[in-house]
């Protein structure tokens, strides 16, 4: 294994150096003398407690940040705005075991996975004077996160090796896939045993590590995608009843530079501007600004999700006008994708219609937006000098999805009481600027079911969360296939029009399409790996 990590605490900006490089020289007897200066050698590493800190640190470098974007792209609620992506390709269905979006995605999970089984196999090598609860708290810290790597791959993948030492090369080749419940179970007890050897909260130079609630919140995602329902209400509601967390007051505010380590976030990966940085302005930004990639875009069933600013959805609201579909909606819409009229960070004004004649016309090139929507999440107008350096941190886990996991599995289990209309309504109406209808006694269970849903795909739109819940839901087979639509219009006859993303018809097949197939680079490497059914 042959690779070097870096991570810095947002509040002390160190940088941490993980050692796994263990390179000879070559055929130069001089240069087998030579001391390395770019690498830190195993022989004067794992001495000290500052050491274990340096080798914890580096392993959040693997969690996911701006990353997350394209896993709701290959769902109803966005789209890849350019078909020659490789993600495109999994949209359209036409991709297959060789992808190399699979592939990054298997390998970067393993590779954290790995990272983690060697900091675990020599931490305690440390020898003499050492706060032992704190070499317990980062060894905890690493549980959590190689169980985060871990309930990606089960959901993406399902069987997979489960690896939970250092592997050798041979090893490597000859590993064999773990059943889901193996693994399931493997993740439960991970973050079980994890959460009770971590404080609470941190401050400091150590905001952003892992604590306890950001332990048991993605127990309770995991034991909901499991459908460990019962576990999963026991998880969040610990964190619920700790009444250590609250919604932010401004969802519109939520995913900026100004809302950073508040009382919502369990889990992020925080970068820093110009140091360690994140792409997300350039990635997802209207193409007029700074060049913006429009890289994955939303679309119009994503719109349609959001009810209007009574409650309904646009389908029973007598007051919907289809010409002008934007207006009196849930406020989440506004503060999570441009719209046309919307202030951009340039000052300018977005206008994505066909016949806009603006940069940001659909049509106007292939980089503009196929659907007239953009998302507008994590575009901080602080980042439009210098879209490519964002030091915005990318939130993985916080308290809506905490509340929403326990009003969906107390529904699931059939255990609907007033603690699940109080979590959902939270959620619909405690910010100043999401002020929707309370929810009440609802005695279709089924109809309770549909509202939980739709309460996730909004709030949690653009958070990389939609694929895992599509497939668990298993309507996947009913949202996904067909034509891409956007943007409502009036185009130069005064006629209303909905955009339609050209040549785009997005394919998902239930027959294999629940799973992606085990890349086939790693099958050819290990003949006991087994393919996906249908692969």
């Amino acid at each position: 294994m042959n690779f070097y990590n870096y991570l810095y605490q947002k509040r002390n900006l160190f940088y941490a150096f993980m050692i796994l490089s263990l390179l000879t020289a070559g055929c130069d007897k001089d240069l087998l003398n030579t001391v390395p200066t770019d690498r830190l050698s195993e022989n004067i590493f794992w001495k000290s407690q500052a050491d274990a800190e340096l080798a914890v640190n580096a392993l959040y470098n693997d969690l996911d940040g701006a990353e997350i974007f394209y896993l709701d792209a290959l769902t109803d609620i966005a789209h890849v705005n350019q078909p020659f992506a490789v993600d495109a390709y999994i949209e359209q269905g036409t991709y297959d075991a060789s992808s190399s979006r699979l592939y990054n995605t298997w390998s970067n999970a393993y590779k954290g996975i790995g990272a983690v089984n060697y900091f675990l196999a020599n931490v305690n090598k440390i020898e003499g004077s050492k706060n032992e609860a704190l070499i317990t708290q980062y060894i905890s810290e690493a549980r959590v996160l190689r169980a985060y790597q871990y309930i990606k791959l089960a959901y993406l993948f399902g069987k997979v090796p489960l690896v939970k030492t250092p592997l050798t090369l041979q090893e490597g080749r000859e590993v064999q896939q773990a059943e889901l419940v193996e693994i399931y179970d493997f993740i439960d007890k991970e973050l079980e045993e994890a959460a009770a050897g971590l404080p609470n909260f941190y401050s400091g130079n150590d905001i952003g590590r892992i604590t306890r609630w950001a332990a048991l919140g993605l127990k309770a995602r995991a034991d909901l995608y499991a459908g460990r329902f019962a576990a999963a209400v026991k998880a969040a509601k610990l964190i619920i009843d700790s009444h250590q967390f609250e919604l932010y007051p401004s969802y519109a505010t939520l995913f900026s530079y100004a809302a950073e380590n508040n009382k919502e976030v369990l889990l992020d990966k925080q970068f820093l501007e110009n140091i360690y940085t994140q792409n997300v302005f350039s990635q997802l930004a209207p193409y007029s600004q700074q060049n913006g990639q429009s890289t994955y875009v939303p679309t119009k069933a994503l719109v349609d999700s959001y009810v209007t600013s009574n409650g309904q959805v646009i389908t029973d609201a007598a007051d919907y006008d289809v010409k002008n579909p934007y207006k009196n909606r849930d406020p989440r819409l506004y503060h999570s994708v441009f719209l046309d009229g919307d202030q951009l960070p340039s000052g300018a004004i977005f206008h994505p219609a066909p016949n806009s004649g603006t940069a940001d016309a659909v049509g106007s090139t292939y980089i503009a937006s196929t659907t007239g929507f953009n998302i507008k999440k994590y575009i901080d107008k602080k980042d439009f000098s210098n879209p490519s350096k964002s030091g915005l941190n990318i939130i993985l886990l916080r308290y809506a999805e905490v509340l929403l996991t326990f009003a969906e599995a107390k529904i699931e289990i059939g255990e609907i009481d007033e603690s699940v209309y109080a979590a959902i309504n939270q959620v619909r109406n405690s910010r100043n600027d999401v002020k929707l209808p309370n929810i009440n006694a609802i005695g279709d269970s089924e109809q309770l079911r549909q509202l939980v849903r739709r309460e996730r795909t909004v709030e949690l739109a653009f958070e990389g969360l939609h694929l895992a819940d599509i497939r668990r839901w298993k309507t996947a087979e009913k949202v996904v296939p067909g034509k891409v639509y956007g943007i409502t219009y009036q185009n130069n006859k005064g006629e209303t029009v909905v955009v339609e993303a050209a040549s785009e018809r997005r394919v998902f097949d239930p027959l294999k399409h629940y799973l992606w197939p085990i890349p086939q680079r790693e099958i050819n490497l290990n003949s006991n790996l087994r393919q996906n059914p249908n692969w």
